[in-house]
Order: structure tokens, then C-alpha cells, then sequence
């Protein structure tokens, strides 16, 4: 980025970020600030993806990688330079005389891999609590799914893409009685529960989503000829799944959490996330979900992590996280219902007053463009709300051609990496292992009861002949005595006649 006045090198040497001017005044973000958050809000159509792209240009050229979600699909002219003669009516306004148009490297991600990197998750980093939240599960949908992830610890299993869970789910449902035992209640309706929403979402393409190889965090974090690089999530088709869509991104900054060391305060951030339609994270999520998204926030920051959420209005952020986003940037709002009216004052509330402004009544009526802008000072004090032209883009405005996405998709450092889907042995070929274990171990059994059954009949009948041999026996020497009986006594009766007649 380069002015006649505000160069680039000055810019990095006082290490700030030039937004726009109120005036003759210069509206500056310091990158030592990031890490304390920020917020882009907004009416649809009033310029908050020209903020989002002058912030990230900058961050750029200062060496520090982001992560934006893109969610209309406009954000791929990064990778070209911009119409200088587009914009050079705002660069009269801003009265700047000098300004370089560029493009910036960009790692482009898809979940459902027509735009970008493969990029997966393994499942069981999704604890429970977000898995719940994906599978929009009942409470007790949710305990029987914890059952089936300790279930899965205990037996040494990994679950790392849907099948593995979908596997697990049918072996606790198939070994209910005895693993209600061990882990408490496993419930037939709960078990099926979870599997239907587990095929509502295969049906969703998560089977994408989940597997290996896994994203790795120090990917996102690197630069390029010295540019910090733009990591771009492609969510036209992920945002179809507004639950799928938040919760990821959810995951993502919980993975980069768990991942970064601490480092404390730094000069400037290792890597800012930009989270475009920020009201779907919050929307109808539970407590303890929305205690997690505050805790995640408010420690990332030590680990030189900034974020900034982006929606419509102040109000679709909860108070508690709300109040951890020092870095605000308004634009208009409309205002026609009671409550629009009551959001607009709210969002006037929340900037620090300006005695020379009517914060509220500029919130309605700001042009295109044009931000109400408090940030925080050297001091770490927010400055006074300001209205605020913003600076144009340094890249194009313009959404970029297919065929240019896709080269540099193919000539981007990491192509290859992900492009291929590596599928190791876990839970789902080891349940499969296990069930043909468990059926010839039910073959076995039942061939052992036949046998035995056999050789019971068997034994029956060997001593149904023995005893019909016995009987047979005794005749048979029943007979066999009486013949002999007879057999002597007409032996002594010829000799006795012999004899008679011998003596005659």
C-alpha cells in the first residue's frame, strides 16, 4: 500500500493500519491491539466486505496470515490486483494523490473440494458438546452420545470420520443392556435418534468434512514473498448448513487454541480470523455452548490470535462476548420497526460518546462506505466513535474467474497435501473386526449347543440299545438254559431206554 503521504514502509515502521480518515484525521488500527478483538457490523449492502478486505491487505503486507470465510463468494479477488480507475473517485475524496493497486497470495479451501483444499477435521476433536450442537441432539441424545465416545476411549478405538461414529453408535445400540451397566443408561430411542441425525448429516456432505488428512494449523499461519497469507474458506455451499457452517468454524478457532503456545502481548498477531455472518455461532445455541464460545475468545487472545466477528447488528452478539471486542466498526443500519430503532440506539451506546456527533441518527443515515469507527489507543483505551471514510481495496472487487482459482489452487505450496483422502484402520474396520469376532463367536456357540444336543440324543439312544441288549440277553439265556434243560432231559430219557432195552 502506498500514498504520497502514508507509504507503506512508514505505515509497518509506526506499525499501524490506516482504515480511512474522518476529516483530515487518520483512523488507525494498531496491530499490537488486534489480539483484543473487533467487530464489523452492519446493513447488508453498506461496505462491510470493503473494511474486511482493507484490513486483511494490510495485515498482509505487515507478514500476518488470516482466515476469512467467505460466505457470498466475493472475496476471491484477492488474487488480482484492482481498477485503479474504479475507485479513483474515493482516492480524491480521501486526498490521496498516490496509491498502488496489487494482488495477495491466497490458500483457497472448500469443504465440498470444488473451489479449494480438501479441508477435514478428525471427529473426535469435536467434543461432545459440539458434536451435540452440529447433530442438534436432545439432552439425552447428548448423554447417550458422550457413552459412545468413552465407550470408544475405553476400548482404544478412533473415531475419525462419520462411519467410525456411525459404527460406534450401532455397536453400543446392539450391546445396550450390558453397557447400561458399566457408563448408565443407553436408551434404544436415543441410540436411533443419533443415527438418524447422523444420516441427515452424511446427506449434508460432512463425509467431506471429517477425515484424513487433517488440517494443519501451521498451514494457515506462513507467508509469501513476505505476505502474510490470506487463508480463504469457501462456504456458498457450507453456509446451505448454517449449523454445519458455525460449529466448524467454532472448531477451528477451539483447534487453534488448544494448538498455539502462549505468547502473551505481541506487536503484532500471528494470524486474525474473520467470521462472516457471526449471528448464526450464537443463534439458538445452549449455555453451556455459548459459555465455551466466550471462553475460547477471551483466551485466545494469549495465545497472539485476534477475531473479528462480522454481521448485521451489535445485538446478534451476546453481551458477554460482545464486551471482548474492543476494535468497532458500524455501518449503517436501517431503521423502521421498534425493534431496529431499539438496536440502532443500542448500537450508539456501545461507542465511547462524541461530544460533535449524533451517533445514533448517523447510524441510520451514513452512506455507502462509511463507518462509525472506535478503536483502541496506544494506552489500550477506546478512542471516541468517529465517522470514518474507509480506503479502498488495494485488490479486485471483482468476484475471480474459476480457471484463475483453480491455478492457483494448483500452484499453491500445499497443493497436494490434502487432495488425497487417507482412510487408516479405526473404529469403523475394527467394529467390523470385532461384529465377524462377536458372529463366529455366536457360530461357535451355537454349534457347540447342536453338538451337544447330538451327542445327548446320542447317549439317549446308546443306552435305549444297551438296556434292549440287556433284555435281549436275559432271553436269549433264558432260552438258552431251558434248551439246554431240555436238550439233557431227552438225553437222560434215550439213555434211560437204551438202557431198559439193554438189559432185556
Amino acid at each position: 500500500m502506498v500514498f504520497a503521504l502514508f507509504s507503506e514502509e512508514k505505515m509497518l515502521k509506526e506499525n499501524y493500519i490506516l482504515l480511512g480518515k474522518a476529516g483530515d484525521k487518520e483512523i488507525r488500527l494498531l496491530p499490537n491491539m488486534l489480539n483484543r478483538h473487533g467487530l464489523i457490523a452492519g446493513a447488508s449492502g453498506t461496505g462491510k466486505t470493503v473494511t474486511l478486505k482493507v484490513i486483511e491487505e494490510s495485515l498482509s503486507q505487515m507478514g500476518v496470515s488470516t482466515f476469512i470465510a467467505d460466505v457470498k463468494g466475493d472475496l476471491s479477488g484477492m488474487i488480482q490486483e484492482g481498477d485503479l480507475s474504479a475507485i479513483s473517485g474515493r482516492l480524491e475524496k480521501l486526498g490521496i494523490t498516490d496509491f498502488e493497486v496489487r494482488k495477495f497470495p491466497v490458500h483457497f479451501f472448500d469443504v465440498y473440494r470444488k473451489k479449494g483444499h480438501p479441508i477435514r477435521a478428525i471427529m473426535e476433536e469435536f467434543d461432545s458438546l459440539l458434536l451435540a450442537r452440529i447433530l442438534e441432539l436432545t439432552d439425552a441424545q447428548e448423554g447417550n452420545l458422550q457413552i459412545i465416545l468413552k465407550v470408544a476411549q475405553d476400548m482404544n478405538l478412533d473415531i475419525i470420520d462419520l462411519k467410525d461414529l456411525q459404527a460406534m453408535t450401532n455397536y453400543v445400540g446392539e450391546h445396550a443392556s450390558e453397557l447400561s451397566l458399566k457408563y448408565g443408561n443407553v436408551t434404544k430411542q436415543s441410540i436411533g435418534g443419533i443415527q438418524r441425525k447422523l444420516l441427515q448429516l452424511e446427506q449434508q456432505g460432512a463425509t467431506n468434512l471429517f477425515g484424513m488428512p487433517a488440517l494443519s494449523i501451521h498451514d494457515l499461519i506462513c507467508t509469501e514473498g513476505g505476505l502474510g497469507m490470506m487463508n480463504m474458506l469457501e462456504c456458498q455451499e457450507l453456509f446451505q448448513h448454517p449449523l454445519l457452517y458455525a460449529t466448524f468454524l467454532l472448531w477451528l478457532l477451539n483447534r487453534i487454541y488448544q494448538d498455539l503456545p502462549e505468547v502473551g502481548d505481541v506487536e503484532k498477531p500471528k494470524i486474525v480470523f474473520f467470521f462472516d455472518e457471526a449471528h448464526l455461532l450464537f443463534k439458538d445455541a445452549p449455555k453451556a455452548l455459548l459459555d465455551k464460545i466466550e471462553q475460547i475468545v477471551k483466551l485466545v487472545r494469549s495465545k497472539g490470535v485476534g477475531v473479528f466477528f462480522i454481521t448485521q447488528s451489535p445485538n446478534d452478539v451476546p453481551n458477554s462476548v460482545l464486551a471482548q471486542l474492543s476494535n468497532r466498526i458500524q455501518h449503517a443500519l436501517r431503521a423502521y420497526t421498534p425493534t431496529e430503532i431499539k438496536a440502532v440506539k443500542l448500537a450508539a451506546d456501545s461507542f465511547r460518546e462524541n461530544p460533535n456527533l449524533d451517533t445514533a441518527e448517523r447510524i441510520t443515515n451514513m452512506k455507502t462506505g462509511t463507518a462509525l469507527v472506535s478503536v483502541l489507543d496506544e494506552d489500550g483505551a477506546p478512542t471516541i466513535v468517529e465517522e470514518t471514510m474507509i480506503l479502498p481495496p488495494m485488490s479486485s472487487m471483482q468476484i475471480a474467474d474459476d480457471t484463475l482459482v483453480m491455478q492457483t489452487i494448483q500452484h499453491d505450496s500445499i497443493y497436494g497435501k490434502y487432495e488425497k483422502d487417507i482412510d487408516p484402520e479405526s473404529a469403523f474396520e475394527s467394529m467390523n473386526a470385532i461384529k465377524e469376532q462377536e458372529e463366529e463367536e455366536v457360530r461357535l456357540a451355537k454349534e457347540k449347543i447342536a453338538q451337544e444336543k447330538l451327542a445327548a440324543a446320542q447317549a439317549k439312544e446308546d443306552a435305549k440299545r444297551s438296556k434292549e441288549n440287556d433284555w435281549t440277553g436275559r432271553i436269549a439265556k433264558k432260552i438258552r438254559n431251558r434248551t439246554e434243560t431240555e436238550l439233557i432231559n431227552v438225553g437222560i430219557r434215550s439213555a434211560k431206554k437204551f438202557l431198559s432195552g439193554f438189559f432185556k
